[in-house]
């Protein structure tokens, strides 16, 4: 008789320590989730002004077309991308090079940069690259740490029983990962 109350003392404190395990898991699902909701409504937001930057450099003599439209490709490109979290970076990292490309142009024309309206979306959009910046490092922080919970003994056990699966980093590409290059 004692041994069966051991053997439901155990079970009891077993099926606790599974329930905290599955609730450890999805608090932390849950954060993964809500911090890729965060970059999405910050990429949102940059999708919204990139036609209006787009616009003021079109105002003025001389721009370089091509430019713009790489700008403009890139942000069709990157909103349209629903596919995995790495496929959506990669888009990402795309409109952003294309946005560095267009300012770099920018430097070409003192009118343009001497432009109140272009001057306003620049420091909207260099705000706004910041506050991705920083939102994709909660996110994969977050991702972190999933994916260790997931992976480590025995709660990969809880994990796999309950299909909990890794979540996707939010990388950056290999351009990006290079050293800028600075000419005088």
């Amino acid at each position: 008789m004692p041994y069966s109350w051991i053997a439901i003392g155990v079970g009891v404190v077993l099926l606790i320590w599974i329930i905290a395990v599955f609730n450890s898991l999805i608090g932390k699902r849950n954060r993964v989730r809500n911090a890729w909701s965060d970059i999405d409504v910050q990429l949102k937001r940059r999708y919204d002004l990139v036609p209006n930057l787009v616009e003021t450099v079109k105002g003025y003599k001389g721009y370089e077309a091509s430019v713009l439209e790489n700008v403009t490709k890139a942000r069709t490109s990157a909103m349209n991308q629903s596919g995995s979290v790495a496929g959506r970076a990669q888009a990402e990292n795309m409109l952003s090079g294309a946005l560095k490309s267009l300012f770099a142009v920018a430097e070409n024309y003192p009118q343009l940069r001497a432009s109140e309206n272009f001057q306003k979306l620049q420091d909207q959009l260099s705000s706004l690259e910041n506050d991705i910046q920083s939102a994709r490092r909660y996110y994969n922080a977050a991702v972190r740490e999933l994916n260790n919970a997931v992976q480590v003994f025995p709660a990969s056990v809880v994990a796999g029983v309950f299909g909990f699966k890794q979540s996707e980093f939010f990388g950056t590409d290999e351009n990006e990962r290079g050293a800028v290059k600075v000419s005088f």
